[in-house]
């Protein structure tokens, strides 16, 4: 994928921040929350080449696009959930509708259909999920009865139901998964095709703003022209090709939502006067609930930002690091929405106040394209792999070279994460000594504590040598998150990866001294002073108005 230069990024992020800040003011936003109204002019706005062409990120220049990188796209889809995470939805929505087209489509489809989605800004859809299957794309059962015409296959019957759509009930096109005999694949599905209609939008907990509705098929007819690639059965790599990429969006929504609470819970503290002194200035308060959060949200970022660098190089297979950016960033959002609600104390529960509608919109990140469950699963299952491929290897091998860091950069937090892959490695071998996978919940919890040390491998082997553009901190207060990150993956992942050994029956007797626990103990040294500092910086980062 080509990026963007950074100047017409910055004319991208700038307008649409100008376009929020005229159009989508806050009580605009929670009316739409209210009233649960999509909005269909802001859509028409946002996809108006005149005015923002948002659409046109994604589509390749051959098609009239702008052929914006993962870099791009991660950074509009922040700022996006940062204004509102439900109609960020719906533009992701589209981009993730025409995923199958971009990926698997032939040269003459991707010439039709990209085109007019950039001419005509139209809604797409992404026709996967279904009621029983869920995220299970194995298991759909949509079914595509081809139809004879002239000795050949002249096109397609779709019959089958599709359940949380997004853009369901509004978009102009289509994109269905659907059992052909040669195998799952996507049709390319007009709205007015006869038998295709559209259920009532459903009433959600959250991102109220953005369209979900069930689909129905009956009969549906499509001609040949419109089985995405030509070829039967190419459906389940066509998604799989786009998952690195797509959770990467849905993990920069987590973190765009966790910092829109998080700059309104700061300046709060700054203003809120308790026994004499701001809420800013305590301990019990920063430390709690603002400095872990942002911490979390920003070893996401530095690994989002990673992946997005790879996808743009043309690495390919990069679905598990797309699930790390997920599971991480959206339980960081997730969390930080949830104590930016207690340290708003009362005004955080009122719908009043943004921060509670975050609360709300924030939740689905953690749910929908792959629950934080699949993402753990992906990841424990591709990582163990590694492991046992490299006979060991792969993680102390990674801690090597964060030694090699921490000799050049002592500040970076690389030693604790050397120390919380290291420990990864020795619970890993551990669970292949006592084949302790075969319990189902310790392969999840593998995926939790991967998620954590390699997030703090890359947050501390990034931090100075690639710097992020993306918020005002500057590289030593980002230096003191890594090392606060780090210091609290290797802590993760020996005592939690020693919990769960042992809970399902390991055998070694000296387990905890493999894992260095006294070293990990030791590396907490400092991370009062670390958290000082951070609080002390975001403070004057993020001032009261």
């Amino acid at each position: 994928m080509a990026r963007l230069d950074s100047g017409t990024l910055d004319m991208i992020l700038s307008t649409l921040a100008k376009y929020a800040e005229r159009k989508l003011p806050a009580d605009y936003l929670l009316a739409l929350d209210h009233d649960d109204e999509f909005p269909r002019k802001v859509l028409a706005e946002l996809y108006d080449p005149a005015k923002l062409g948002l659409h046109l990120l994604f589509i390749p220049e051959d098609y009239g696009g702008l052929n914006g990188g993962a870099y791009d796209i991660y950074r509009v889809s922040e700022a996006m959930a940062a204004i509102d995470l439900g109609i960020a939805t719906a533009v992701l929505a589209t981009f993730l509708g025409a995923d199958p087209i971009t990926v698997g489509g032939t040269a003459e489809q991707k010439a039709t259909w990209m085109s007019r989605i950039a001419e005509e800004g139209l809604l797409v859809a992404y026709g996967a999920t279904e009621p029983q299957a869920g995220s299970d794309l194995a298991a759909l059962q949509t079914q595509a009865v081809p139809v004879a015409g002239n000795g050949a296959v002249a096109g397609y019957r779709l019959t089958g139901r599709k359940q949380w759509i997004s853009n369901g009930g509004v978009a102009d096109l289509y994109t269905i998964l659907a059992l052909a005999p040669g195998g799952p694949s996507w049709f390319i599905v007009e709205r007015d095709a006869a038998g295709f209609t559209q259920n009532k939008p459903e009433d959600k907990h959250g991102i109220r703003a953005s369209n979900t509705a069930a689909l129905f098929l009956e009969d549906v007819y499509v001609d040949a022209g419109r089985l995405v690639g030509g070829v039967e059965g190419q459906g389940l790599a066509q998604a799989q090709a786009v998952f690195g990429y797509t959770r990467l969006m849905v993990a920069a929504f987590g973190l765009g939502a966790g910092w829109a609470a998080l700059k309104r819970a700061i300046p709060y503290s700054q203003q809120r006067i308790q026994a004499g002194a701001p809420l800013s200035q305590k301990q019990g308060y920063t430390h709690k609930l603002i400095v872990p959060n942002a911490v979390r949200l920003e070893a996401a970022r530095a690994y989002i930002e990673w992946v997005a660098e790879r996808i743009d190089a043309g690495a390919q297979d990069l679905q598990t690091e797309g699930a790390v950016a997920k599971l991480l960033a959206t339980e960081a959002g997730n969390r930080a929405a949830e104590d930016s609600i207690q340290a708003l104390g009362g005004y955080g529960y009122t719908r009043e106040y943004m921060v509670e509608k975050i609360k709300r919109d924030v939740r689905i990140t953690t749910i929908y394209e792959g629950t934080s469950e699949i993402m753990e699963w992906t990841i424990a299952r591709d990582r163990w792999q590694l492991h046992l491929k490299s006979r060991g290897a792969y993680y102390l091998e990674w801690a090597d070279r964060l030694d090699a860091i921490h000799r050049q950069q002592p500040d970076n937090g690389a030693a604790a994460a050397a120390l919380a892959l290291r420990a990864l490695a020795a619970v890993l071998e551990r669970c292949r000594l006592d084949r302790l996978t075969r319990n189902q919940h310790i392969l999840f919890r593998l995926g939790e504590l991967i998620a954590w040390a390699e997030t703090a491998a890359v947050f501390a082997a990034r931090v100075v040598d690639a710097p992020t553009e993306a918020i005002g901190l500057d590289i030593s207060t980002r230096q003191a998150m890594a090392r606060l990150h780090s210091r609290e993956a290797a802590l993760k992942v020996a005592c939690d990866g020693l919990r769960w050994c042992i809970g399902a029956g390991q055998t070694d007797p000296n387990l905890a001294a493999g894992l260095n626990l006294p070293a990990i103990y030791a590396a907490q040294a400092g991370s009062v002073a670390d958290m000082d500092l951070v609080a002390e910086r975001l403070n004057a980062a993020f001032p009261a108005q």
